[in-house]
């Protein structure tokens, strides 16, 4: 090929990278916003100018053959450094917009994040938000993330991390539950409870205390459960709480509105439960020199509003 023209591939070779990626054209495509057909008709473009064969395509998945890594592994770092300048070129403008792709836990996206972003949204009118709500840790860059929201004890190091705002474990029982079976002065008299338990791996179900003795913690007790019920999602082990099933170790974002309505009472607060929830919530965003503008502005917002914590009413955060 003329080297003149060659210019004319390099859209074709960021596709190529997006496809390296996602790992699959489908996936690729809906990153690009664009349609699969075109997806496929750039790549056949681009390995005919090339010459050689740059995929390796199969019912369910993409590989790059060994030339096609050659080539994006050659241009990544290009490409990343155009995006960065753009971004700072995007930061020039007086109003921060564009699409931000945001995901967080289910408990905490429903009941304290939702609440705060209608006001995020009227001091930018400009951005537009995509919230999803999961559990598990995603890939931020596969997926197209500019931020996650994550309860963790320690953040992946492959992000950068802030802290949003610190939480604790509660350990909780409906009035008529103790009524009924007694409320336990230590941890070890939950082993007489039904218990009912957030799963965070298979196999033995424990739940840990330490003990909270003039600011220090000693004395860690491992109790074993037997959970009459369990389920991955603190507001549904809070509602089976409620109704009186059991003993329940939730995050405080969850109970705090239950316990201030009386609906649930804290039990053992001298006990500090450990292992099952995050400390800390963070704000993590993929690796970059500097994050775009909308990225920062919308950071800033959360630190704001979560720097003090929870109000006791979850769904309002101070």
């Amino acid at each position: 090929m003329d080297p003149k023209n060659v210019d004319r591939l390099w859209p074709h070779i960021h596709w190529l990278t997006v496809l390296a990626q996602q790992g699959s054209f489908t996936a690729a495509a809906r990153r690009l916003s664009v349609s699969k057909a075109a997806m496929s008709q750039r790549m056949a473009e681009l390995e005919l100018a090339a010459g050689v064969p740059l995929i390796q395509r199969t019912t369910r998945s993409v590989r790059l053959t060994e030339a096609g890594q050659r080539l994006v592994d050659d241009t990544r770092d290009a490409y990343a450094h155009i995006a960065s300048s753009f971004a700072d070129v995007q930061d020039l403008s007086v109003v921060p917009s564009g699409l931000l792709r945001i995901t967080a836990p289910v408990a905490f996206a429903r009941q304290q994040l939702v609440a705060c972003l209608p006001e995020f949204l009227r001091r930018y009118p400009k951005i537009r938000l995509e919230l999803d709500m999961r559990d598990g840790l995603v890939s931020l860059a596969s997926e197209g993330f500019d931020l996650a929201l994550r309860h963790v004890e320690v953040p992946p190091d492959t992000y950068v991390a802030r802290v949003l705002c610190q939480t604790r474990t509660l350990l909780v029982a409906s009035p008529g539950y103790l009524a009924q079976y007694g409320t336990p002065q230590d941890p070890w008299q939950l082993g007489d409870h039904r218990h009912l338990h957030y799963p965070r791996q298979h196999g033995v179900a424990n739940w840990v205390f330490e003990r909270m003795d003039a600011g220090s913690l000693d004395s860690q007790v491992t109790v074993r459960v037997q959970p009459c019920f369990v389920a991955n999602n603190s507001e549904v082990l809070r509602d089976m709480a409620c109704a009186g099933a059991g003993v329940a170790l939730l995050p405080d974002f969850s109970a705090q509105r239950a316990v201030q309505d009386g609906e649930l009472v804290e039990i053992l607060p001298q006990w500090c439960p450990v292992s099952t929830f995050g400390r800390t919530i963070f704000a993590l965003r993929p690796y970059a020199s500097q994050a775009p503008r909308n990225v920062r502005v919308l950071l800033d917002y959360l630190l704001e509003v979560f720097s003090q914590g929870f109000d006791h009413r979850p769904g309002r955060a101070l």
